[in-house]
């Protein structure tokens, strides 16, 4: 619930950032989320194995009155001070900081219910009826639990993104000292120290190379498509990967300032500093619970004072306001609808990980989307094949793939996978160099082929046209990788690459717009290829070349417009902007920092489901609210009935069956909230089916 900044408020400062709480409970929540989540899971346990023999004797003679009544007391008094003891808790912390919550409610109606019944089992001569109410304390207390655990449970693995993000690290690094090359911890690195990474191994620190030629994969860190080279003077990234060669580098940021950490700390700020909703419950309750009191307190006064219906029935009129305005449908009322709702997304290949997620997606109007993994397919493929020596394109792409087929390159292995569509013999060079910075050398079959950029032809004497030199122009303005391959030290063809837009892109797209949706491009790809790709798709807004703190303050500088974000993203740059996002939307086949990191993970690899999430999102939410409504309503209009405004037409005796009354109501209150959630079962999506006629 939202929390003002009083003086008396609950606070906790970690890591320089002071955090406000209604109770010390969801401070515990908040500082020790796994101890919690433990200590909740046994505490529902055994609410829930007390709670059914009481309900067993409540409802079936088995022993005499007197005995049964003295049974669920023993088994419904550790239900109410030791299971139930959390109420209190947050009953106690709203009073200091006078407020009401929840917790006030169900700690004054429970302990209400418990108290008279145990008047009543005690003094049961001196009371006109016999009937108790453990039934009513014990299942309020167990319903209620259960559905924070539920709630719980979709959040568990919230604070593992943060930890996912530190295992990329690496653990430990080869610096060299005293003209030895040793290995230590990462933590020990100190700046300006020599590191050494090896191809396949992740670098260390940040950096700048000064030593070595490589390729270097930072699509985790700044979302670029291809493989940087790195050479003398090139800045590196700490926990991006080596792919080639050998690189020397000097530390020039370690521990918290490395990108990596930044990235951390802008995740762990975003997800825990975001402002929370105030819960509809908390609203209500804020002035539900001191209404219910007052009237009670009216209700039981009046009734002795000047109803003159003498002590027992005063007192029962009192606590018959009180138990029937606590709401037990409460309870299951948004845990009913997220089960439903979270069912449904699963049946669409959608994962939503919380209430709150689903509660935002009916804000929306504005999605940013990352390009590399997300608009995109993420890898580059062949979209070219130019044969400029009459050999035919096939045997011109099988020769490139043979020279290839020994390079971890991610174009030399989109070369190697389209010739494969034309033959599954790919022999391998008889020898392999690698030119860092321009391409490579092979002789296959025979054959002398080169495969790289203009500067290696230049190199190697082979004359490049500028008819050729246009074609190569042309399709890099297109947003493609062009390179050119020489065989026997003739040009003898162009082989462009790319990174293709994903199926059904287009159409989740345009279903977006149709529903009013702002939609922004924002990748850390170059300029050129970034905006080739938002041009095809009719994006107008693009934010190019921006590292993982600038996509964060994207998302800030939007929703200091008065606009409601989601981000849709798939890598660990993603992670800051998908959490700092008023909705993260995580793709499946992404990064698991970034699935951990969103609110929302499309299990398919399909970006119509981002329309479809939006809608069943609004859809669960407009039934938990109906669940809420439904929750009170039976409750409160029976309030006026407890107090005794029948009482002059049908007499005291009334109060005899006000137990059968709250009973019901908690019944059909139940039933309503549960069968009104199972409605939602029926959602199909209108867009899913859309793309497929369109298709």
């Amino acid at each position: 619930m939202f929390v003002e900044e009083k003086s008396d408020s609950i606070r906790h400062v970690t890591e320089g950032i002071e955090y406000f709480f209604c109770s010390n409970q969801c401070l515990g929540e908040f500082t020790e989320p796994e101890k919690e989540l433990k200590k909740l899971k046994k505490q529902v346990a055994s609410s829930v194995a007390l709670t059914i023999p009481i309900m067993i004797l409540s409802f079936f003679q088995i022993f005499s009155v007197d005995v049964s009544h003295y049974i669920m007391l023993a088994m419904a008094t550790p239900v109410q001070f030791w299971i139930g003891w959390r109420f209190y808790r947050g009953f106690w912390d709203g009073i200091k900081t006078r407020t009401s919550n929840m917790d006030s409610l169900i700690a004054v109606g429970t302990s209400t219910a418990y108290l008279y019944s145990v008047i009543v089992t005690i003094l049961g001569e001196h009371f006109p009826v016999e009937s108790v109410y453990f039934e009513t304390s014990t299942m309020i207390i167990t319903l209620i639990l259960v559905g924070r655990l539920l709630e719980s449970r979709t959040k568990e693995k919230a604070s593992s993104a943060v930890r996912k993000l530190l295992d990329l690290q690496p653990r430990r690094a080869r610096i060299v000292r005293n003209g030895q090359e040793i290995e230590i911890p990462v933590e020990q690195i100190r700046i300006g120290e020599i590191l050494v990474a090896r191809p396949g191994e992740s670098i260390p620190t940040d950096g700048t190379v000064i030593e070595g030629f490589s390729s270097v994969d930072e699509s985790a860190i700044t979302g670029e498509s291809v493989t940087v080279d790195k050479s003398p003077g090139s800045k590196v990234i700490g926990a991006t990967m080596n792919k080639s060669g050998l690189l020397k580098i000097k530390a020039i940021k370690v521990g918290r300032d490395t990108v990596l950490s930044q990235i951390i700390a802008l995740v762990k700020n975003a997800k825990t500093g975001k402002a929370k909703m105030q819960k509809t419950v908390d609203q209500i309750a804020k002035y539900f619970v001191p209404a219910v009191i007052i009237v009670a307190i009216s209700a039981g006064l009046g009734w002795y004072f000047v109803g003159g219906i003498g002590l027992a029935y005063s007192l029962l009129a009192f606590v018959s306001v009180i138990i029937i305005a606590c709401p037990c449908a409460l309870g299951i009322a948004t845990p009913a609808a997220l089960m439903m709702g979270t069912g449904k997304g699963a049946e669409n290949g959608i994962l939503f990980k919380g209430g709150e997620y689903l509660e935002i997606a009916k804000k929306v109007n504005t999605i940013v989307f990352d390009k590399t993994g997300t608009l995109t397919q993420g890898r580059p493929s062949v979209t070219d094949v130019i044969d400029l020596s009459g050999m035919g394109e096939q045997k011109l792409l099988i020769l490139a793939a043979m020279a290839e087929s020994g390079s971890e390159h991610p174009l030399g292995q989109a070369i190697v996978r389209r010739a494969r569509e034309y033959s599954t013999m790919i022999l391998s060079p008889d020898s392999f160099q690698a030119v860092s910075g321009h391409g490579l050398e092979a002789i296959c079959d025979s054959n002398v082929i080169l495969i790289g950029n203009r500067k290696l032809m230049e190199y190697n004497k082979i004359f490049v046209s500028d008819k050729v030199d246009s074609t190569l122009q042309n399709l890099e303005t297109g947003g493609k990788t062009a390179v050119l391959v020489s065989v026997n030290g003739t040009l003898s063809g162009i082989i462009a690459l790319a990174d293709l837009i994903k199926p059904n892109a287009q159409q989740a797209l345009d279903i977006l717009r149709k529903n009013a949706m702002e939609i922004i491009m924002l990748t850390g790809d170059n300029e050129r290829t970034a905006h080739a790709i938002s041009s095809k798709l009719g994006i107008d807004k693009v934010f190019a070349e921006v590292l993982p703190q600038q996509k964060e303050e994207v998302i800030l500088k939007l929703q200091s417009k008065g606009k409601v974000v989601a981000m849709v993203g798939d890598g660990i740059n993603d992670a800051p902007a998908l959490a700092r996002a008023d909705l993260g939307i995580a793709i499946g086949s992404g990064t698991d920092v970034a699935k951990e990191t969103g609110g929302i993970i499309l299990i398919k690899n399909d970006l119509i489901d981002v329309a479809t999430a939006i809608d069943l999102g609004k859809k669960t939410v407009s039934k938990i609210k109906q669940n809420l409504f439904w929750a009170f309503a039976y409750n409160a209009g029976l309030i006026p009935i407890a107090a005794g405004v029948l009482v002059p037409f049908v007499g005291v005796g009334m109060f005899e069956w006000l137990p059968m009354l709250a009973g019901g109501a908690m019944a059909l209150s139940s039933v309503t909230v549960v069968g009104n959630s199972i409605l939602l079962g029926r959602y199909k999506s209108k867009f899913r089916s859309k793309a497929t006629a369109e298709i």
